[in-house]
């Protein structure tokens, strides 16, 4: 099996707040990574936070804050839920529709060649009454 040495590891730090345990941490970067990770993707960096709040009767006690950089565009995505798994996987899910369109917005910006009123092959506009363009020998 070969590997793919030439695409660049994602850059995205993982940090914790309150009482998060080594296993949601990791939990969350293997899910995280693999949105991010994905073949297609610009490089992309920026942070990850899941929190779990001090307060016991909060009605969602997890949190979850992804600020990312895809190629030129911020990605920012939220996630509140009851437990730390529901949590990062609606960060994960809501990470991949926003992804997917920065991705998007991104390649359409890299085009491949030039469009035609770059390199001065505009098209005539059409004269009134026939069905191809404008000549300019008919004169």
């Amino acid at each position: 099996m070969t590997t793919d040495n030439t695409r660049p590891t994602p850059t995205v730090v993982f940090r914790a707040d309150g009482a998060v345990d080594r296993e949601t941490l990791a939990y969350a970067r293997a899910r995280i990574e693999a949105v991010v990770g994905r073949p297609g993707l610009p490089a992309v960096t920026g942070e990850v936070r899941l929190v779990r709040a001090v307060s016991h009767h909060a009605g969602s006690p997890w949190s979850a804050t992804a600020d990312l950089h895809v190629g030129g565009h911020q990605v920012v995505a939220t996630a509140e839920e009851a437990t730390a798994t529901e949590t990062v996987d609606r960060l994960r899910d809501r990470l991949r529709r926003q992804t997917d369109k920065a991705s998007q917005a991104w390649n359409d910006g890299h085009r491949t060649t030039a469009p035609p009123w770059r390199d001065g092959t505009r098209p005539s506009p059409p004269v009134p009454g026939s069905d191809g363009p404008a000549d300019s020998r008919a004169l």
